[in-house]
C-alpha cells in the first residue's frame, strides 16, 4: 500500500455510490495518491497504536473511543459506507463493511461500569436488549442486501465470486471455481437461501440461550464460510488486502453474543474479584475475647 495503486483502490470504492459520500471519498483517494508512503506510514502507525492500547488496562476506553472514530471514517472514506447504497452491494463479498463492524465491536465490548448485568459479552456496556436489537439490525440488513435487484440475476452471485479470483494463489482460485459451477444459473435460488439463513440468524440471538448458541453456532458458520469463498481470507494473500474483510468479524461478533450459564454482572466482567483479606490471628483473638467479656 505504499504504491499510487493504494489511492486508486480507494476511489474505486466511490463507484456506484451518491454524490454525498463519493465526492469525499474521492477527495481523500487523491490526497492518498499523492503522498501514498506518507499517508500509509501514518495509517499503519495509527493502528499499531491502537492494538497496543487495547492491550494496556488504563487506555482501553480511550482506545475504544479513538477505534471508534478510525473505523468509521474508514468505514466512509476507505468502503465507501462499505457498499451498501450501491447496486451491487452483498454480503457474499463483505457489505456492510468490515470497519463499520469494527465500531460496533468497540461499542459492544465498552468496559462496563457497576451496576449492570448480562448473560453475554455484547450486552455487558449497552444492555442485552440494545445489543440484541443492534444484532437484528446488522443481520436483517444483510439478508436484505443478499436480495437487493443485482444479487439475484442469474449469474449475479456466479460472477462477483469468479472476479474474487483474480491475483490469488492456485488452491484459493479452486475454491472460487468450484463455487463458480455451483452457482451458475442459480443465482435466484441461492440469494434467497441465503436471505433466510441471515434472517433466522439475525433473530436468534432472541430465542431461549440453548437454542441461542445454536443460531449463534450457525451465524459464525456462515460468516466463515462467506470469509473464505466471497471473500476470499479478506484477499490477504494477494498482497493488496488492508484488512481480513467482514466475515472473521462477523465470527468474531458471534462469539461475543455467546450466552453464558447465567447473567454475569458488568463489574465482575470487568475485573477479577478482589480476595478476601485474611484475619488475623491476634485480631481474631481480641474479638473473641470481647465477645466472651460480653
Amino acid at each position: 500500500m505504499f504504491s499510487g495503486a493504494f489511492g486508486q483502490m480507494l476511489a474505486g470504492t466511490a463507484q456506484g455510490n451518491p454524490a454525498v459520500v463519493a465526492g469525499p471519498v474521492t477527495w481523500s483517494a487523491g490526497i492518498v495518491g499523492q503522498h501514498p508512503a506518507a499517508t500509509n506510514a501514518a495509517f499503519a502507525t495509527l493502528q499499531l497504536l491502537l492494538a497496543l492500547g487495547l492491550a494496556w488496562r488504563p487506555a482501553v476506553k480511550v482506545t475504544l473511543a479513538a477505534s471508534v472514530a478510525w473505523s468509521l471514517a474508514v468505514w466512509w472514506l476507505g468502503e465507501g459506507l462499505g457498499g451498501v447504497l450501491t447496486p451491487a452491494a452483498s454480503p457474499v463479498t463483505g457489505a456492510p463493511g468490515a470497519a463499520g463492524i469494527y465500531a460496533l465491536l468497540a461499542v459492544l465490548l465498552w468496559p462496563a461500569g457497576r451496576g449492570g448485568s448480562s448473560s453475554f459479552a455484547a450486552g455487558r456496556a449497552v444492555g442485552a436488549l440494545p445489543a440484541r436489537l443492534l444484532w437484528l439490525v446488522l443481520w436483517g440488513s444483510m439478508a436484505y442486501l443478499a436480495l437487493q435487484a443485482a444479487n439475484p440475476m442469474s449469474q449475479g452471485m456466479r460472477d462477483m465470486i469468479a472476479a474474487m479470483a483474480a491475483g490469488e494463489p492456485g488452491w484459493i482460485a479452486s475454491i472460487d471455481h468450484l463455487a463458480v459451477a455451483l452457482l451458475a444459473g442459480h443465482g435466484p435460488q441461492a440469494s434467497a437461501i441465503l436471505a433466510v439463513v441471515l434472517d433466522v440468524v439475525a433473530a436468534g440471538v432472541f430465542l431461549p440461550p440453548r437454542a441461542a448458541r445454536v443460531t449463534l453456532i450457525l451465524a459464525a458458520a456462515v460468516a466463515l464460510a462467506i470469509w473464505v469463498v466471497g471473500e476470499n481470507f479478506g484477499g490477504i494473500f494477494t498482497g493488496s488486502a488492508t484488512d481480513p474483510n467482514s466475515g472473521l468479524m462477523l465470527a468474531l461478533l458471534a462469539a461475543a453474543y455467546w450466552p453464558a450459564g447465567k447473567a454475569v454482572p458488568a463489574a465482575a466482567a470487568g475485573a477479577p474479584a478482589a480476595p478476601a483479606r485474611p484475619e488475623r490471628p491476634e485480631r481474631a483473638a481480641r474479638a473473641a475475647r470481647a465477645a466472651r467479656a460480653a
